[in-house]
Protein backbone atom coordinates (compact mmCIF):
# COMPACT_ATOMS: atom_id res chain seq x y z
CA UNK A 1 0.00 0.00 0.00
CA UNK A 2 1.26 3.33 -0.97
CA UNK A 3 2.29 5.85 1.66
CA UNK A 4 0.01 8.57 1.26
CA UNK A 5 2.32 10.91 2.89
CA UNK A 6 5.21 10.65 0.38
CA UNK A 7 2.59 11.31 -2.47
CA UNK A 8 1.53 14.51 -1.32
CA UNK A 9 4.87 15.90 -2.38
CA UNK A 10 4.34 15.59 -6.30
CA UNK A 11 2.77 18.01 -8.28
CA UNK A 12 2.94 17.81 -11.96
CA UNK A 13 1.61 20.86 -12.69
CA UNK A 14 4.02 22.89 -10.57
CA UNK A 15 6.57 24.75 -12.61
CA UNK A 16 9.57 25.31 -10.50
CA UNK A 17 10.48 29.38 -10.04
CA UNK A 18 14.03 30.72 -10.43
CA UNK A 19 14.26 31.03 -6.31
CA UNK A 20 14.27 27.00 -6.30
CA UNK A 21 16.64 24.70 -6.00
CA UNK A 22 16.33 21.93 -8.51
CA UNK A 23 17.95 18.50 -8.35
CA UNK A 24 17.54 15.69 -11.15
CA UNK A 25 17.84 12.52 -9.60
CA UNK A 26 18.53 8.89 -11.43
CA UNK A 27 16.57 6.81 -9.18
CA UNK A 28 15.18 3.03 -9.04
CA UNK A 29 12.37 2.22 -6.99
CA UNK A 30 12.56 -1.20 -4.86
CA UNK A 31 10.84 -4.24 -5.27
CA UNK A 32 6.98 -3.52 -4.78
CA UNK A 33 7.09 0.16 -5.01
CA UNK A 34 5.68 1.93 -7.12
CA UNK A 35 8.03 5.00 -9.30
CA UNK A 36 5.37 7.52 -7.85
CA UNK A 37 5.69 6.81 -4.29
CA UNK A 38 9.63 6.44 -4.22
CA UNK A 39 9.71 9.66 -5.83
CA UNK A 40 7.50 11.20 -3.37
CA UNK A 41 9.53 9.45 -0.86
CA UNK A 42 12.16 11.31 -1.77
CA UNK A 43 11.31 14.62 -2.08
CA UNK A 44 9.68 14.11 1.34
CA UNK A 45 12.82 12.69 3.46
CA UNK A 46 14.83 15.70 1.62
CA UNK A 47 12.33 18.28 2.61
CA UNK A 48 10.02 17.99 5.12
CA UNK A 49 8.11 15.19 5.10
CA UNK A 50 8.67 11.53 6.82
CA UNK A 51 7.24 8.41 7.03
CA UNK A 52 4.25 8.76 8.88
CA UNK A 53 1.72 11.80 9.70
CA UNK A 54 2.92 14.40 12.36
CA UNK A 55 0.98 16.10 15.11
CA UNK A 56 3.36 18.82 14.78
CA UNK A 57 3.46 19.37 11.28
CA UNK A 58 1.49 22.80 10.08
CA UNK A 59 -0.40 22.34 6.67
CA UNK A 60 0.60 25.50 5.42
CA UNK A 61 4.28 25.57 6.24
CA UNK A 62 4.43 22.13 4.79
CA UNK A 63 3.03 23.23 1.91
CA UNK A 64 5.36 26.50 1.53
CA UNK A 65 8.76 24.77 2.72
CA UNK A 66 7.94 20.83 0.95
CA UNK A 67 10.18 19.90 -2.10
CA UNK A 68 7.93 19.22 -4.99
CA UNK A 69 8.42 16.13 -7.31
CA UNK A 70 6.78 18.21 -10.56
CA UNK A 71 8.91 15.29 -13.67
CA UNK A 72 9.58 11.91 -13.08
CA UNK A 73 9.62 8.66 -15.09
CA UNK A 74 10.95 4.99 -14.60
CA UNK A 75 14.22 6.53 -14.46
CA UNK A 76 14.82 9.82 -13.52
CA UNK A 77 12.93 12.69 -11.12
CA UNK A 78 12.87 16.32 -10.78
CA UNK A 79 12.72 18.31 -7.63
CA UNK A 80 12.40 21.58 -6.98
CA UNK A 81 13.15 23.06 -3.59
CA UNK A 82 12.09 25.98 -1.97
CA UNK A 83 15.33 28.53 -0.82
CA UNK A 84 14.06 28.97 2.28
CA UNK A 85 15.10 25.11 2.95
CA UNK A 86 18.54 26.16 2.56
CA UNK A 87 21.37 28.33 4.62
CA UNK A 88 22.49 30.81 2.83
CA UNK A 89 26.59 30.08 1.79
CA UNK A 90 26.23 26.66 4.05
CA UNK A 91 27.23 24.45 1.58
CA UNK A 92 27.03 21.25 4.33
CA UNK A 93 23.66 22.15 5.05
CA UNK A 94 22.92 21.93 1.59
CA UNK A 95 23.96 18.60 1.14
CA UNK A 96 22.62 16.99 4.14
CA UNK A 97 19.58 18.50 2.76
CA UNK A 98 19.20 17.46 -0.92
CA UNK A 99 22.17 14.24 -0.62
CA UNK A 100 21.40 12.88 3.09
CA UNK A 101 19.14 10.01 4.21
CA UNK A 102 17.56 9.67 1.05
CA UNK A 103 20.46 7.28 -0.33
CA UNK A 104 19.41 4.83 2.84
CA UNK A 105 15.42 4.66 2.11
CA UNK A 106 14.09 1.27 1.82
CA UNK A 107 11.80 2.91 -1.03
CA UNK A 108 14.74 3.18 -3.20
CA UNK A 109 16.99 0.53 -4.80
CA UNK A 110 19.51 2.73 -6.01
CA UNK A 111 19.60 6.90 -6.11
CA UNK A 112 21.84 9.05 -8.04
CA UNK A 113 22.38 13.10 -8.08
CA UNK A 114 22.93 14.00 -11.49
CA UNK A 115 22.50 17.45 -11.81
CA UNK A 116 21.46 20.68 -9.55
CA UNK A 117 20.28 24.10 -10.85
CA UNK A 118 21.58 26.15 -8.17
CA UNK A 119 19.42 29.86 -8.17
CA UNK A 120 21.43 32.90 -8.69
CA UNK A 121 20.70 34.13 -4.93
CA UNK A 122 22.20 30.44 -3.08
CA UNK A 123 24.85 31.02 -6.02
CA UNK A 124 25.77 35.23 -4.45
CA UNK A 125 26.28 33.50 -1.38
CA UNK A 126 29.52 31.73 -2.21
CA UNK A 127 32.64 33.41 -3.37
CA UNK A 128 33.42 31.43 -5.58
CA UNK A 129 36.81 31.44 -7.25
CA UNK A 130 39.60 34.53 -6.52
CA UNK A 131 41.41 33.98 -9.33
CA UNK A 132 40.38 31.48 -11.72
CA UNK A 133 41.19 31.00 -15.09
CA UNK A 134 42.02 34.48 -16.01
CA UNK A 135 44.01 35.23 -12.83
CA UNK A 136 46.04 31.87 -12.74
CA UNK A 137 46.89 33.43 -16.58
CA UNK A 138 48.26 36.44 -15.26
CA UNK A 139 50.40 34.69 -12.60
CA UNK A 140 51.75 32.58 -14.56
CA UNK A 141 51.98 35.41 -17.71
CA UNK A 142 50.62 32.57 -19.87
CA UNK A 143 48.13 34.18 -22.46
CA UNK A 144 47.38 31.59 -24.78
CA UNK A 145 48.05 28.15 -25.01
CA UNK A 146 47.48 24.85 -22.01
CA UNK A 147 49.59 25.08 -18.73
CA UNK A 148 51.91 22.02 -19.12
CA UNK A 149 52.28 20.38 -15.77
CA UNK A 150 53.82 17.50 -13.66
CA UNK A 151 52.86 15.29 -10.08
CA UNK A 152 56.57 14.52 -8.54
CA UNK A 153 56.98 10.73 -8.97
CA UNK A 154 57.22 8.43 -7.20
CA UNK A 155 54.31 9.28 -5.14
CA UNK A 156 55.90 8.77 -1.84
CA UNK A 157 59.27 7.72 -0.44
CA UNK A 158 61.26 10.95 -1.55
CA UNK A 159 63.36 13.07 1.06
CA UNK A 160 62.57 16.74 0.64
CA UNK A 161 65.63 17.45 -0.75
CA UNK A 162 65.49 14.62 -3.65
CA UNK A 163 61.89 15.89 -4.04
CA UNK A 164 63.07 19.23 -4.76
CA UNK A 165 65.94 18.17 -7.26
CA UNK A 166 63.09 16.53 -9.60
CA UNK A 167 60.78 19.43 -9.57
CA UNK A 168 63.52 21.56 -10.82
CA UNK A 169 64.49 19.03 -13.70
CA UNK A 170 60.61 19.19 -14.47
CA UNK A 171 60.45 23.36 -14.31
CA UNK A 172 64.00 23.41 -15.99
CA UNK A 173 62.85 20.64 -18.81
CA UNK A 174 59.90 23.55 -19.61
CA UNK A 175 57.10 22.29 -17.15
CA UNK A 176 55.32 25.42 -15.98
CA UNK A 177 53.66 23.66 -12.67
CA UNK A 178 54.56 21.20 -10.18
CA UNK A 179 52.46 19.08 -8.09
CA UNK A 180 52.56 17.15 -4.57
CA UNK A 181 50.97 14.13 -5.13
CA UNK A 182 47.57 13.55 -3.09
CA UNK A 183 49.39 11.24 -0.44
CA UNK A 184 52.37 13.28 0.68
CA UNK A 185 51.64 15.58 3.20
CA UNK A 186 54.28 15.64 6.00
CA UNK A 187 55.45 12.21 6.75
CA UNK A 188 58.47 11.32 8.71
CA UNK A 189 60.60 10.70 5.54
CA UNK A 190 59.33 14.11 4.34
CA UNK A 191 58.37 17.23 6.33
CA UNK A 192 55.93 19.68 5.06
CA UNK A 193 57.87 22.83 6.19
CA UNK A 194 61.54 21.63 4.70
CA UNK A 195 60.11 20.15 1.23
CA UNK A 196 57.84 23.53 0.81
CA UNK A 197 61.37 25.69 1.74
CA UNK A 198 63.86 23.55 -0.76
CA UNK A 199 61.25 22.97 -3.62
CA UNK A 200 60.18 26.65 -3.45
CA UNK A 201 64.03 27.33 -3.58
CA UNK A 202 64.30 25.31 -6.60
CA UNK A 203 61.83 26.99 -7.85
CA UNK A 204 63.38 30.40 -7.83
CA UNK A 205 66.25 29.00 -9.28
CA UNK A 206 64.76 27.42 -11.97
CA UNK A 207 62.70 30.80 -12.93
CA UNK A 208 66.13 32.69 -12.85
CA UNK A 209 67.72 30.17 -15.32
CA UNK A 210 64.49 29.85 -17.70
CA UNK A 211 63.46 33.72 -17.82
CA UNK A 212 60.12 31.63 -17.29
CA UNK A 213 57.65 31.78 -14.33
CA UNK A 214 57.08 28.41 -12.52
CA UNK A 215 54.51 27.23 -9.83
CA UNK A 216 54.60 24.92 -7.26
CA UNK A 217 51.19 23.63 -5.84
CA UNK A 218 52.22 22.54 -2.27
CA UNK A 219 49.53 20.15 -0.62
CA UNK A 220 48.59 21.10 2.92
CA UNK A 221 45.72 18.70 3.20
CA UNK A 222 45.08 18.27 7.32
CA UNK A 223 43.19 19.00 9.97
CA UNK A 224 41.14 22.84 9.36
CA UNK A 225 43.21 24.26 11.73
CA UNK A 226 46.89 22.99 10.37
CA UNK A 227 46.00 23.72 6.96
CA UNK A 228 45.74 27.44 7.76
CA UNK A 229 48.79 27.23 9.47
CA UNK A 230 50.37 25.64 6.01
CA UNK A 231 48.65 28.14 4.13
CA UNK A 232 50.44 30.77 6.02
CA UNK A 233 54.06 29.00 6.04
CA UNK A 234 53.63 28.84 2.29
CA UNK A 235 52.28 32.69 1.80
CA UNK A 236 55.47 33.47 3.76
CA UNK A 237 58.00 31.59 1.86
CA UNK A 238 56.50 33.60 -1.00
CA UNK A 239 54.73 30.88 -2.36
CA UNK A 240 51.37 31.87 -4.60
CA UNK A 241 49.98 28.29 -4.46
CA UNK A 242 48.18 25.82 -2.05
CA UNK A 243 46.75 22.20 -2.97
CA UNK A 244 44.14 20.60 -1.19
CA UNK A 245 42.31 16.87 -1.43
CA UNK A 246 39.01 18.17 -1.39
CA UNK A 247 36.57 15.49 -0.57
CA UNK A 248 38.74 14.06 2.28
CA UNK A 249 38.94 17.40 4.37
CA UNK A 250 35.52 18.03 3.18
CA UNK A 251 33.15 21.00 2.49
CA UNK A 252 33.08 22.67 5.62
CA UNK A 253 37.13 22.76 5.92
CA UNK A 254 37.52 23.35 2.38
CA UNK A 255 34.70 26.98 2.90
CA UNK A 256 37.27 27.90 5.90
CA UNK A 257 40.33 27.58 3.61
CA UNK A 258 38.74 29.43 0.76
CA UNK A 259 37.99 32.28 3.19
CA UNK A 260 41.89 32.27 4.90
CA UNK A 261 43.24 31.82 1.46
CA UNK A 262 41.39 34.40 0.07
CA UNK A 263 43.17 36.63 2.79
CA UNK A 264 46.75 35.59 1.74
CA UNK A 265 45.67 36.07 -1.84
CA UNK A 266 47.11 31.73 -2.56
CA UNK A 267 45.59 30.29 -5.33
CA UNK A 268 43.69 27.35 -4.36
CA UNK A 269 44.23 24.24 -6.51
CA UNK A 270 41.76 21.14 -5.88
CA UNK A 271 42.74 17.40 -6.02
CA UNK A 272 39.73 15.32 -6.41
CA UNK A 273 41.23 12.21 -4.44
CA UNK A 274 38.57 9.61 -3.21
CA UNK A 275 35.76 11.06 -5.04
CA UNK A 276 35.38 7.87 -7.17
CA UNK A 277 33.98 5.90 -3.84
CA UNK A 278 30.50 7.90 -4.42
CA UNK A 279 30.87 9.57 -8.15
CA UNK A 280 31.55 5.78 -10.27
CA UNK A 281 28.61 3.88 -9.79
CA UNK A 282 26.28 5.98 -12.79
CA UNK A 283 23.19 4.23 -10.57
CA UNK A 284 24.12 5.23 -6.97
CA UNK A 285 25.87 7.90 -5.17
CA UNK A 286 26.37 11.59 -6.81
CA UNK A 287 27.54 12.50 -10.47
CA UNK A 288 31.29 14.52 -10.35
CA UNK A 289 29.71 17.20 -12.42
CA UNK A 290 27.85 17.71 -9.00
CA UNK A 291 31.16 18.06 -7.12
CA UNK A 292 32.66 20.19 -9.72
CA UNK A 293 29.18 22.84 -9.21
CA UNK A 294 29.85 22.64 -5.76
CA UNK A 295 33.85 23.75 -5.99
CA UNK A 296 33.01 26.26 -8.23
CA UNK A 297 30.79 27.90 -5.94
CA UNK A 298 33.56 27.34 -2.65
CA UNK A 299 35.26 28.75 -4.70
CA UNK A 300 38.85 26.78 -6.29
CA UNK A 301 40.48 28.05 -8.50
CA UNK A 302 41.63 24.92 -10.29
CA UNK A 303 40.25 21.27 -10.28
CA UNK A 304 41.19 17.95 -11.68
CA UNK A 305 38.19 16.78 -13.79
CA UNK A 306 39.88 13.61 -15.26
CA UNK A 307 40.76 13.33 -18.88
CA UNK A 308 38.98 11.30 -20.69
CA UNK A 309 41.62 9.33 -22.63
CA UNK A 310 43.86 8.31 -19.69
CA UNK A 311 43.97 5.93 -16.58
CA UNK A 312 40.35 7.34 -15.20
CA UNK A 313 37.26 6.43 -15.66
CA UNK A 314 35.09 8.99 -17.30
CA UNK A 315 34.13 9.15 -21.29
CA UNK A 316 35.72 12.36 -23.61
CA UNK A 317 31.66 13.92 -23.61
CA UNK A 318 31.72 13.43 -19.84
CA UNK A 319 34.94 15.23 -18.94
CA UNK A 320 33.83 18.01 -21.66
CA UNK A 321 30.51 18.81 -19.97
CA UNK A 322 32.32 19.08 -16.47
CA UNK A 323 34.85 21.33 -17.92
CA UNK A 324 31.90 23.66 -19.69
CA UNK A 325 30.09 24.11 -16.04
CA UNK A 326 32.87 25.13 -14.32
CA UNK A 327 33.95 27.26 -17.37
CA UNK A 328 31.33 28.87 -18.83
CA UNK A 329 29.03 31.67 -17.61
CA UNK A 330 25.89 30.19 -19.18
CA UNK A 331 24.81 26.75 -19.24
CA UNK A 332 21.82 25.71 -21.81
CA UNK A 333 19.59 22.89 -20.26
CA UNK A 334 20.27 19.56 -21.88
CA UNK A 335 17.99 16.91 -21.38
CA UNK A 336 20.40 14.16 -23.18
CA UNK A 337 23.39 15.50 -21.23
CA UNK A 338 21.26 15.28 -17.94
CA UNK A 339 22.05 19.13 -17.65
CA UNK A 340 19.73 21.30 -15.92
CA UNK A 341 21.52 24.69 -16.74
CA UNK A 342 22.84 27.21 -14.54
CA UNK A 343 24.06 30.75 -14.52
CA UNK A 344 26.79 31.73 -12.84
CA UNK A 345 26.45 34.97 -12.52
CA UNK A 346 29.66 36.72 -11.30
CA UNK A 347 31.16 33.67 -10.27
CA UNK A 348 34.35 33.18 -11.93
CA UNK A 349 35.53 29.98 -14.32
CA UNK A 350 37.48 27.24 -12.61
CA UNK A 351 40.45 26.18 -14.56
CA UNK A 352 40.17 22.49 -15.48
CA UNK A 353 42.65 20.09 -14.44
CA UNK A 354 43.67 16.46 -16.50
CA UNK A 355 45.38 14.08 -15.03
CA UNK A 356 45.94 10.27 -14.42
CA UNK A 357 48.10 8.38 -16.95
CA UNK A 358 48.84 11.22 -19.39
CA UNK A 359 51.68 11.52 -21.61
CA UNK A 360 52.37 13.27 -24.68
CA UNK A 361 51.08 11.43 -27.50
CA UNK A 362 47.56 12.66 -25.71
CA UNK A 363 48.00 16.10 -26.00
CA UNK A 364 46.54 16.75 -29.31
CA UNK A 365 43.00 15.21 -27.97
CA UNK A 366 42.82 16.73 -24.85
CA UNK A 367 43.14 20.08 -26.48
CA UNK A 368 40.39 19.26 -29.07
CA UNK A 369 38.36 18.21 -26.67
CA UNK A 370 38.64 20.85 -24.02
CA UNK A 371 40.31 23.74 -25.19
CA UNK A 372 43.38 25.59 -24.41
CA UNK A 373 41.89 26.50 -21.06
CA UNK A 374 43.43 23.30 -19.78
CA UNK A 375 46.14 22.17 -17.29
CA UNK A 376 47.32 19.11 -18.60
CA UNK A 377 49.57 17.40 -15.71
CA UNK A 378 51.31 14.01 -16.99
CA UNK A 379 53.48 12.47 -13.49
CA UNK A 380 54.63 9.14 -14.82
CA UNK A 381 54.38 10.57 -19.02
CA UNK A 382 57.16 12.88 -17.48
CA UNK A 383 59.53 10.87 -15.32
CA UNK A 384 59.04 7.67 -17.20
CA UNK A 385 60.42 9.46 -20.85
CA UNK A 386 63.13 7.22 -21.71
CA UNK A 387 65.49 10.44 -21.94
CA UNK A 388 64.69 11.44 -17.61
CA UNK A 389 62.68 13.86 -16.08
CA UNK A 390 63.92 16.80 -17.56
CA UNK A 391 63.58 15.34 -21.07
CA UNK A 392 60.41 14.18 -20.24
CA UNK A 393 59.12 17.93 -19.50
CA UNK A 394 60.85 19.08 -22.51
CA UNK A 395 58.65 16.52 -24.51
CA UNK A 396 55.23 17.85 -22.99
CA UNK A 397 55.91 21.04 -23.44
CA UNK A 398 56.97 20.24 -27.28
CA UNK A 399 53.55 18.17 -27.74
CA UNK A 400 51.63 21.50 -26.69
CA UNK A 401 53.49 23.63 -28.79
CA UNK A 402 53.10 21.18 -31.81
CA UNK A 403 49.30 21.47 -31.05
CA UNK A 404 48.95 25.20 -31.14
CA UNK A 405 51.38 25.04 -34.16
CA UNK A 406 49.13 22.97 -36.18
CA UNK A 407 51.77 20.60 -36.28
CA UNK A 408 51.07 16.83 -36.25
CA UNK A 409 52.32 15.35 -33.23
CA UNK A 410 54.54 12.88 -35.20
CA UNK A 411 55.85 15.57 -38.17
CA UNK A 412 57.00 17.61 -35.11
CA UNK A 413 58.61 15.01 -33.53
CA UNK A 414 60.87 14.17 -36.32
CA UNK A 415 62.94 17.43 -35.44
CA UNK A 416 61.86 17.19 -31.82
CA UNK A 417 64.00 14.29 -29.41
CA UNK A 418 62.70 14.08 -26.41
CA UNK A 419 59.16 14.05 -28.15
CA UNK A 420 59.86 11.38 -30.63
CA UNK A 421 61.41 9.47 -27.39
CA UNK A 422 57.61 9.78 -25.56
CA UNK A 423 56.12 8.75 -28.99
CA UNK A 424 58.25 5.77 -29.49
CA UNK A 425 57.77 4.60 -26.26
CA UNK A 426 53.80 5.27 -25.53
CA UNK A 427 52.61 6.04 -28.70
CA UNK A 428 50.06 8.36 -29.95
CA UNK A 429 46.53 8.50 -28.61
Amino acid sequence: MANEGYLKYIDLSYTPSEDDLVVLFKFKANKGVSEKEAAGAIAAESSTGTWTDLATMDPSRAASLGAKVFSFNKEYVKIAYPLNLFELGNMPQIYSSVCGNIFGMKEVASLRVEDIKWPLKLIKSFKGPKFGVQGVRKITKIKDRPLCGTIIKPKLGLNEKEHAKVAYEAWVGGIDIVKDDENLTSQSFNKFEKRARETIKMKEKAEKETGEKKIYMCNITAETNEMLKRAEYLKQMGNEYLMVDIHTVGWSALQTLRNYAGKLGLVMHGHRAMHAAFTRNKEHGINFMVIAETARLIGLDQLHIGTGVGKMEGSAEEIKNISKQIQLQLIEPDDKNNLLGNNWGDIKPVFSVSSGGLHPGHVPALINNLGKNIIIQAGGGVHGNPLGTSKGATAMRQAIDSVMNNIPLKEYARTHPELQAALSKWGEY
